[in-house]
């Protein structure tokens, strides 16, 4: 027999060894734990989950193929390429099927209509009982079902809500399959609230800062890079691990719907605004950082729109049919592809490159010079295959814009974008955008036609082809959720999470970059700064009913366009013109609709009407005679011209509120405060005002504060202001700074780079930088 004491000492000196070389330790808190290896990665699962932990000369690891051995892509010390490479191999086609879908819209709870809309047990929210947190059975089944592993989040109810929610969304993830945790996106979600107020110190939702123009306002490439470094960690915070940002089209055709979204025309400044983005999004340093510049505050940055969303013909934007042709009358394509190849592709960080890209529904009229294909652009090998991939040597994911597989049952319906390519299945648009070099399906919550799909292609290339196909997207998409280290932990810790989203330095450097971005582009007799001992008149606004850009229908409105507490911190506020020293009027860009009016289709028209950039009447009587693309199935025509049609601004009655209040002022100053979405014409009332501040999504708080004199605009136009509606109808939808621009009655021309301090124009060296002969 072995002797006992023997035994004994054996043991201890066995388990004084082990303990010795154990480098890892854990924490729980609920159901959570936290296995932290000492100089190595931190370790989250849920004990829910059914994971265990495998371990390999002192370090854990997390069994995600819940087979007892440790499989390279769980091994976290390789990189994530090999990793990657191992996850590919392993996974099924359905599981490669389900990564390469981006689900629909999510909201957090979810709503009952439209976007987000969902049910918990069969039942709206409201009426489920159901926690704000909890999976909605939409949810639940996409993950489950569908191995879907990319979603969409669009409102969240608050930090806490978002922390909890991803928790469960990753627990379900984490338990299923071979562990893959889900890469949570969003859209942009920082843009200011003009009514929330700043105060030092103040804490939020999430910072607030001013939207992409008004980025591009500050010539400050440097601003963009911090507020991506800040909005990275609320990401992160809130769970979300890519960004589906920035949108670097070029602004270089002024009617645009989504020109607001971009950085301006300059094809220099947007490739500058462009890398310092995605450079401070996707960048993790110190022991933050894993490997390569990523790390624990790494969002994934989803460039878009490739090869440039702006040259819409007419301004008319692909969201729908009547807008799907993105045309280039100036030849022009190499300008729309600069911020892209040069900016985003091309960062100063050690990530390199943006990981992924979208292209725009857009049909690029005429680009397609190898196989002469006029399809939406994530259908164009050429757009694809061979100049992203090949000529630009992109090589992250790319993916869909939302809805681009769907059919369209209307001219005007929204979302629904198979341009160029609707008398086929939608199976087959999922194999040829596959076979074009695509590898994800934005909004498309179904792995079904991926499946069907991978089908067509064994049939057409054989079973090994296909595989190697399918896994190379497999590779792409797995890469971008290894390196940000959601494959070790996808948990968040509640309480982090309500401390980082809005804290008070992060909401100081949004609100002090709201106040860089404020263009002041007259000020006569130098009116501004005005003495907070004088009196305001803010006359209320009218709305007329009408229509937004997804067509729902909105509701005349009267109200103060501005918080009116907000303004009484500032100055008196009175309701009588005849009391004031002065008046703030607060008005938007003309607003003349989309391009497209169903009725004038009812009167014997074509359908397409004019996009005015002016509040009063306009007749396109300087349009083309022909438009350079047309053709739909569902129209029985091509030339989509609209000339000697008339439009008027929905939102005219802007234009009234400043000429009445300058009756009413009789001679005393008004300042007029216009909220810009896209270029305008000033010709209408400039000469009537004495000062004009521009915005681009600011607080109202930060408006007062140029006003006053608190701060002084720097900002700079990063766009050219038209003359009329002639250089409009005359530009190029694909060249920048190609109209005349209007000169006020000061003899200051509103042209791209211009913008006024309290001293008069500013000249500096932004202004020398960028000035319009930089590319």
């Amino acid at each position: 027999m072995k002797n006992p004491i023997i035994t004994i000492v054996f043991a201890a000196l066995v388990f004084l060894s082990m303990s010795s070389c154990r480098k890892w330790s854990e924490t729980a808190n609920g159901s959570l734990i936290v296995v932290t290896n000492k100089g190595g990665q931190t370790l989250g699962y849920d004990t829910a989950s059914g994971i265990n932990l495998l371990f390999d000369k002192g370090f854990a690891f997390k069994d995600l193929s819940k087979d007892g051995k440790l499989d390279l892509y769980e091994d976290w010390r390789l990189p994530a390429d090999e990793r990657a490479k191992d996850l590919a191999s392993k996974m099924s086609i359905e599981q490669i099927a389900g990564l390469m879908l981006y689900s629909a819209h999510q909201a957090i709870p979810a709503g009952v209509t439209r976007f987000g809309a969902a049910t918990y047990n069969g039942k709206p929210y409201a009426e489920s009982g159901a926690k704000p947190y909890d999976l909605t059975d939409q949810q639940a089944q996409f993950l489950r079902d569908d191995n879907l592993r990319h979603v969409l989040v669009t409102t969240v109810e608050n930090p806490e809500v978002a922390a909890l929610w991803n928790n469960k969304v990753q627990a379900l993830c984490e338990g299923i399959g071979l562990g893959i945790p889900a890469n949570n996106s969003s859209d942009p979600r920082h843009q200011a609230t003009s009514t929330a107020e700043y105060n030092v110190g103040s804490e939020g939702q999430i910072s607030l800062w001013p939207g992409s123009l008004g980025m591009a306002a500050t010539f400050d490439p440097e601003i963009v890079r911090h507020f991506g470094q800040i909005a990275s960690r609320e990401y992160r915070a809130l769970g979300i691990s890519t960004a589906l940002s920035p949108q670097i089209d070029l602004g270089t055709e002024p009617r645009w719907a989504r020109f607001s979204g971009t950085f301006g025309e300059s094809p220099r400044l947007s490739t500058d605004m462009a890398r310092a983005y995605v450079d401070g999004f996707q960048t993790s340093s110190g022991d933050k950082e894993i490997a390569g510049g990523w790390g624990y505050t790494s969002v994934n940055a989803m460039i878009k729109h490739w090869p440039g969303g702006g040259p819409e013909e007419g301004g008319r934007d692909a969201h729908f049919s009547y807008g799907k042709y993105a045309v280039y009358p100036g030849n022009n394509l190499a300008d729309q592809l600069l911020p892209f190849t040069e900016g985003a592709f091309k960062l100063e960080g050690s990530t390199k490159m943006a990981s992924a890209v979208m292209p725009y529904y857009t049909i690029s009229w005429g680009v397609d010079t190898k196989y002469k294909e006029n399809v939406g652009n994530s259908y164009s090998a050429y757009l694809i295959n061979d100049l992203l991939r090949g000529t630009y040597g992109f090589e992250g994911v790319a993916c869909t814009d939302w809805g681009v597989t769907k059919d369209n049952p209307a001219v005007n319906s929204f979302g629904t974008t198979s341009w160029g390519v609707e008398s086929l299945s939608v199976a087959e648009r999922h194999y040829k955008a596959i076979m074009a070099g695509m590898d994800q399906f934005g909004g498309n919550n179904d792995k079904g036609p991926v499946v069907e799909a991978y089908a067509m292609g064994v049939k057409e290339h054989g079973e090994e082809f296909m595989r190697k196909r399918f896994e190379e997207s497999a590779v792409r998409l797995l890469k971008n959720i290894f390196r940000v280290g959601l494959f070790e932990n996808p948990y968040l810790d509640v309480e982090i999470s309500k401390a980082a989203v809005g804290n008070p330095d992060f909401m100081k450097a949004g609100y002090e970059a709201q106040l860089k971005s404020i263009v002041m582009v007259k000020n006569s007799g130098k009116t501004l700064p005005l003495k907070k001992t004088l009196t305001a008149y803010v006359p209320k606004r009218f709305t007329p009913a009408g229509r937004n850009f997804f067509g729902m229908e909105t509701p005349a409105s009267l109200n103060y366009p501005v918080s009116i507490d907000v303004v009484r911190k500032y100055f008196s506020v009175t309701d009588n013109p005849g009391e004031a020293d002065f008046a703030l009027v607060f008005i938007t860009s003309p607003n003349s609709g989309s391009g497209y009016d169903p009725e004038d289709l009812r009167k014997g028209g074509n359908g397409y009407v004019p996009i005015s950039l002016q509040y009063g009447p306009y007749k396109a009587v300087d349009a083309r005679d022909t438009s350079i693309a047309g053709g739909d199935p569902l129209e029985k025509f091509t030339n989509r011209s609209y000339k000697n049609k008339q439009v008027t601004a929905v939102n005219t009655t802007d234009l009234k509120m400043v000429v009445d209040a300058r009756k009413a002022l009789q001679g005393k100053p008004v300042i007029v405060i216009v909220d810009v979405s896209k270029p305008m014409v000033f010709s209408e009332f400039e000469k009537e005002v004495q000062a004009i501040l521009l915005t681009f999504g600011v607080q109202d708080q930060a408006v007062m504060d140029i006003v006053s004199g608190a701060a002084e605009p720097s900002g700079l136009l990063p766009f050219q202001m038209p003359a009329d509606m002639k250089t409009v109808e005359l530009q190029k939808e694909d060249v920048p700074y190609d109209m005349t621009c209007h000169v006020d009655a000061e003899g200051n021309t509103y042209d791209f780079g211009f913008g006024m301090n309290w001293g008069g124009v500013i000249s500096d060296a932004r202004t020398e930088k960028y000035k319009k002969t930089a590319r």
